[in-house]
């Protein structure tokens, strides 16, 4: 039975271009994620967009002497263009400073107010001595109070994990200009996260089994140690306050990482506007049978298996204190939170003022989309942190996507259009070649339930144990040496051209533009699988800007579907291109020291 499926993707921050090691956390995972889903049946609502709000963008902003608006809608198009370019099949890719997402963001605080879950508190707030502006708390760095890591945030410590305020930190430091910041007091309205503690064990002990170890460990650590948490700032670059009183106030906004979660939600909302049905997006949202995964890197874990979970608690009157669902109505919780390690280059962090990195336009202008998503599906950090080299991707692309898997596509197509121009019929079949299509077919559950648990690199490992055999199977089978018995000939090539087919589906998720090349191959007509396009558009404030979006309903399905016998063969391009190992060399003089 079809089921509603929500795939929701973090939002990169609209500070700068996203390199690599970001696309390898949220981006290409919850593609692979979303293509398969859509191929066996299910109905895919694929949402993100980028965060634009916060001090960090006016940080940037002052290098670059440009408005926060201004930087936010560089580098907005910079990101869209990006990952259109990467092959992301977004319904839609929006950002959070459209009308619609300051008027979805004031609701769920309103229904989070009027349930007692959120409060006014004096707390003291850290300013820089210089400018007399706040300084976001993840822009302060010191020693944990907790661990003693010497290069805890001010919201974070990612070596222990738990959540802290700025003042807590020893020795406190400003990342912008390095001076110790002042703190002082301000009043602020704070979420009440100890009101959630008791139903979030509930909810994620009953996770057990279903979430990455890593993951749920991770989350149930934290419930130790959930103190309220401030959702608003002295700022005046983010959502409005919507409280008589407040919403006045021009240098006080809702916190960046409150309105940024709620964009799962806007951007569902605003989808399901563009879609020509303003209530499509509760199909989603408020169908009890319907599946939400969320997409992230880890340290993004908490904001996503306890933060955001508080929030639709607290707004659906779940909490200690009860209350009643908002005007939305309840919302789902997530079923899922699928969070990647980290990425990491040549043994390094990704560092943009080091020039350690590659940022994904740069990467794109030299290499195929392709070999990215394989590489980052085979060998990212999908559940432990790994690093990229350029001679692994070398060996990678031209030794199992050149080798094997183009060889293979290459070697079947060719023979068949040379020796017979269409696909040949098959004749009498061997014990070879009847393993050979059976464990082609067999592959399909298989896959498929890797696919289904986020395992993307056991299930791409799995396609190209295939792709392996089949070559096997030509070599040992060798069709180029027969020369007086063509039916055999037919019926080898028959099989491997199936197996072509069979792999193909296999990958679609994983490599969606040379398996359209495939399809078209093989004699398909319309599309195989559909790809992402940006389409402008207008705000309520008539503002134009970009956004991702696609029509996915393309012929690929989750199954091995019989070749057609007769489609015309025509001589076939390579799939991937062979790298020359000098790239390597190349692309090492590239990074800083």
């Amino acid at each position: 039975m079809s089921q509603h499926i929500l795939t929701a993707v973090a939002w990169p921050y609209a500070n700068g271009p996203r390199h690599i090691g970001h696309v390898s956390g949220f981006g290409v995972p919850s593609d692979v994620f979303s293509r398969y889903q859509r191929m066996a049946g299910n109905k895919v609502l694929m949402v993100s967009g980028t965060d634009e709000h916060g001090t960090p963008i006016q940080v940037q902003a002052d290098k670059e002497g440009l408005t926060a608006r201004e930087l936010a809608d560089r580098y907005n198009r910079v990101i869209v263009e990006d990952l259109q370019a990467l092959g992301l099949s977004y319904d839609l890719f929006t950002r959070t400073t459209t009308e619609n997402h300051y008027a979805v963001t004031q609701e769920i605080f309103k229904g989070l107010h009027a349930n007692g879950y959120i409060f006014p508190q004096t707390t003291m707030g850290a300013i820089s001595p210089s400018t007399g502006r706040t300084l976001p708390d993840r822009y302060i760095e010191g020693t944990c109070p907790i661990c003693g890591y010497e290069s805890a945030r001010g919201d974070q410590c990612d070596n222990c994990g738990n959540q802290l305020d700025p003042i807590q930190l020893i020795d406190p430091v400003s990342k912008v200009n390095g001076e110790t910041p002042i703190f002082v007091e301000t009043e602020h309205f704070m979420l009440d996260l100890p009101a959630f503690a008791e139903v979030l064990a509930s909810w994620l002990s009953s996770k057990e089994g279903d979430w990455r170890p890593n993951v749920l460990k991770f989350a149930l650590n934290m419930l130790g140690d959930m103190h309220p948490r401030a959702i608003s700032r002295d700022l005046d670059w983010g959502v409005p306050i919507p409280l008589e009183g407040w919403n006045d106030q021009a240098n006080k906004r809702l916190y960046v990482w409150f309105d940024a979660v709620i964009g799962y939600l806007s951007a569902s909302i605003e989808w399901a506007r563009r879609s020509g049905d303003p209530e499509a997006w509760r199909r989603w949202w408020q169908d009890p049978e319907a599946l939400g995964y969320y997409f992230m890197g880890k340290d993004n874990i908490v904001f996503h298996a306890e933060i955001w979970p508080a929030m639709l608690l607290g707004y659906n009157g779940q909490g200690a204190r009860d209350g009643e669902p908002g005007s939305l109505g309840a919302l789902n919780l997530p079923s899922e939170v699928v969070s990647s390690e980290f990425l990491t280059m040549e043994g390094r962090k990704f560092s943009s003022s080091r020039q350690v990195v590659i940022y994904v336009r740069d990467f794109l202008e030299r290499y195929d989309a392709d070999a990215l998503r394989y590489y980052i599906a085979v060998a990212g950090p999908e559940n432990q942190d790994t690093d990229f080299t350029w001679s692994e991707f070398l060996n990678r692309n031209n030794g199992e996507l050149v080798a094997a898997w183009g060889n293979l596509v290459n070697r079947s197509i060719s023979m068949a259009a040379k020796n017979f121009g269409v696909i040949p019929e098959a004749g009498d079949l061997t014990d070879a070649d009847r393993a050979m299509l059976e464990r082609s077919r067999a592959a399909f559950p298989k896959v498929a339930a890797e696919f289904e648990h986020c395992r993307f690199k056991n299930a791409t490992n799995e396609a190209f144990e295939v792709i392996r055999e089949a070559n096997r199977y030509l070599a040992e089978q060798e069709p180029w040496k027969i020369k007086d018995d063509p039916a055999r000939v037919k019926t080898i090539l028959h099989v491997a051209l199936q197996v072509v087919d069979d792999a193909k589906t296999l990958l679609t998720p994983v490599l969606p533009n040379s398996s359209n090349k495939i399809y078209a191959m093989l004699g398909g007509t319309g599309v195989w699988t559909g790809m992402p396009e940006i389409q402008e558009v207008t705000d309520d404030d008539g503002r134009t800007y970009p956004i991702i979006t696609g029509s996915y309903d393309g012929a690929a399905r989750w199954e091995s579907s019989p070749i057609r016998v007769g489609s015309p063969l025509a001589p076939p391009t390579p799939l991937f291109v062979k790298l020359d190992p000098k790239i390597v060399e190349e692309e090492l003089a590239r990074l800083g020291e």
